[in-house]
């Protein structure tokens, strides 16, 4: 199948200009531009990123008409299906048909038009998240694509199929406008559609819909937190604060998809106010990126969704990172950071769901590569500002000591090469139980030349989207968070669930100590049948050794701490207190005062999808241990 444009066209055209089909006179979107040198990199790393993981969709696209529920999709090897958002991939199609001149792009773009158009299109202008779906909201995300598609590609399509996207944009229009409100799903959804009405009102002439998108952008303004500016309402109730006064927040989502939506709409009205709360906000997210370029979601309402590099169905930091570090030298690091992370995550032209997944023989969802393709293609099709001027380092690559951030109920610390985050948050998502951590659990302990140490999972794996998430059918899986562990009757009573812990952290930048105090709780925050077992965690921080303390008044209870490892990593047991666990960059010293229970996972990792880490389990008895970690 091909377009009716001639070869030789469709070449002049991909060389040329950007053309402007449907842009009404004087409106403000613009052209992409050269980056300048401070960001050169950044732009070949995501030229490269782009072009990798588009070869290997290109590959997947189903071709054979005789399959007539996948043809023109992108089969998914893992999930052997057609994910319903795949349509997206449009984008960063027509994106690369312009820069390599390959029209197998174009032609793929419209195969995946019309699978969108049999399968998940719906009568009222949406599109549904999956076939078997019954949820329309991403029909934000999918307008937006396609209007950038349109905006900076349009020119390269065959002029029915464009008219025809045209078209079928309008009806998604019309969609969002009567069925998107503040108050619609999560936080992430309306706020995105701000942009996605007010970019197809600018590209179609429609006022009502750039001024519904106004509407909206102005109403985001009361979802920056009072105190720390986090964007809240990824979870209900929307308004109503927790017993400690937090909100819904959940890092992923507002980093990945609600953030760069709010700047690419204070780009295109040139909506100063709004740019300066995200800004803010920006930064306060930016608290949260270790120096490997990983996202610490480890307290996160939606951290079901965890992927260490960010969100499993979300699109990218970048464009609200990389678009807007004329404002703070150190957005554009934290967009580089990212972008490297994600080529490390990149595996066999795909991108992978966690550093650990391809040691572990965890196959990818082809949703990472297309959904952060479309991230780095709009950075490229924008371009990239130049960097403010300044130190670009990142928060968490400095030894401050400590920070409490009080929407959350979360610390983080930062001593010699550790960084180390508490979290007793107690918004959960929903009506889902035993999700994040809480409870005061050290959710994560990182070192500068280990990378992760510790890091906390969900309490128990759910599938709370299960056409967005992997099952996990490995029998020895268990969560990742040290924790205190007690199993009554088939019930189990975790520290880590207890929503009413409390943490005092004191200390300067040479030593800082985490005191928690909180009880065994199972999912629906009950104690054991014989009454409430109240346990007690330290965590004590020195620039030369990290040392955690477990109490609780039951000897029957275990103390769980999962040892963050790549499956290849050597283990020497040097006796039953001591371990060493031999590093690409350095060997950790693991020391206890209790003697290590073997588990019958011995000799192989651990594996959880939340954040797509591998772990060696340490156990101890008695309803006591502590433990020590330093670097050699």
């Amino acid at each position: 199948m091909r377009s009716n444009l001639s070869r030789r066209n469709f070449l002049g055209l991909a060389l040329g200009g950007i053309g402007l089909g449907l842009m009404p006179p004087g409106a403000a979107l613009s052209p992409p531009g050269t980056p300048p040198p401070a960001q050169e990199e950044l732009a070949a790393l995501c030229r490269e990123l782009t072009a990798t993981w588009a070869r290997t969709l290109l590959s997947l696209q189903v071709v054979d008409a005789s399959r007539t529920n996948d043809y023109g999709g992108i089969f998914c090897p893992t999930r052997k299906m057609v994910h319903g958002r795949v349509g997206d991939t449009i984008y960063p199609f027509m994106h690369m048909a312009r820069r390599t001149g390959d029209h197998r792009y174009i032609d793929a773009s419209v195969l995946l038009f019309r699978w969108m158009e049999g399968h998940v299109s719906q009568p009222d202008g949406s599109w549904l998240n999956e076939i078997k779906d019954s949820w329309k909201g991403t029909t934000v995300f999918t307008v937006i694509a396609l209007c950038e598609a349109l905006h900076y590609h349009g020119d390269l399509m065959e002029p029915q199929f464009r008219q025809t996207v045209e078209a079928r944009l309008r009806k998604a229009g019309d969609f969002i406008y009567t069925t998107v409100d503040i108050d619609y799903g999560n936080i992430n959804y309306p706020l995105s559609a701000s942009y996605a009405l007010s970019l197809l009102g600018t590209l179609q002439d429609v006022p009502r819909y750039r001024e519904r998108g106004r509407v909206l952008s102005q109403q985001a303004i009361r979802f920056f937190s009072k105190q720390d500016g986090f964007i809240f309402g990824e979870g209900t109730p929307y308004y109503q604060p927790s017993p400690k006064g937090c909100f819904s927040v959940d890092l992923g989502y507002n980093v990945e998809e609600t953030l760069p939506s709010l700047a690419l709409y204070g780009l295109l009205n040139k909506d100063e106010e709004l740019l300066h709360h995200v800004t803010r906000s920006l930064q306060t997210h930016m608290e949260f990126m270790l120096p490997d370029g990983g996202w610490d979601n480890s307290w996160g309402t939606r951290n079901y969704k965890w992927t260490y590099w960010g969100s499993r169905t979300s699109d990218g930091c970048q464009p609200a990172y990389a678009l807007l570090a004329g404002r703070d030298a150190r957005f554009a690091r934290v967009a580089h950071k990212n972008a490297l992370l994600l080529r490390e995550c990149t595996h066999d032209g795909l991108l992978y769901g966690g550093p650990h997944y391809l040691s572990h023989g965890v196959l990818p969802s082809v949703h990472h590569s297309f959904c952060h393709s479309k991230a780095l293609t709009t950075v490229l099709d924008h371009g990239l500002p130049a960097a403010a001027s300044g130190v670009p380092q990142l928060p968490r690559e400095e030894a401050y000591g400590r920070k409490f951030f009080p929407d959350i109920q979360t610390w983080l610390i930062a001593v010699g090469g550790y960084r180390a985050t508490v979290t007793a948050y107690d918004r959960e998502y929903k009506a889902m139980h035993n999700g994040h951590a809480t409870g005061g659990a050290l959710s994560m302990l990182w070192h500068d030349r280990t990378g992760p140490l510790l890091a906390a999972s969900m309490n128990a794996y759910q599938l709370v989207e299960a056409g967005n998430m992997q099952a996990d059918t490995d029998p020895l899986s268990m969560p990742l968070t040290p924790r205190i562990e007690l199993v009554v009757d088939g019930v189990t009573y975790l520290s880590c669930s207890n929503l009413e812990a409390t943490v005092e952290v004191t200390g300067d930048k040479g030593r800082i100590i985490a005191r928690t105090r909180g009880r065994l709780v199972d999912r629906d925050q009950r104690d054991p049948p014989a009454g409430a077992l109240y346990c007690r965690c330290e965590y004590l921080f020195t620039p030369e050794k990290v040392t955690l303390s477990f109490a609780v008044d039951d000897p029957r209870a275990w103390i769980i701490v999962p040892v963050i490892s790549r499956s290849g990593e050597a283990v020497e047991l040097i006796n039953d207190r001591k371990m060493l666990l031999r590093k690409p960059r350095a060997t950790v010293v693991v020391e206890t005062d209790q003697p290590i229970v073997p588990l019958p996972a011995a000799g192989r990792r651990l594996f959880n999808f939340v954040p797509g880490l591998e772990a060696i389990p340490l156990v101890f008895d008695g309803g006591k241990a502590q433990i020590g970690f330093s670097i050699d």
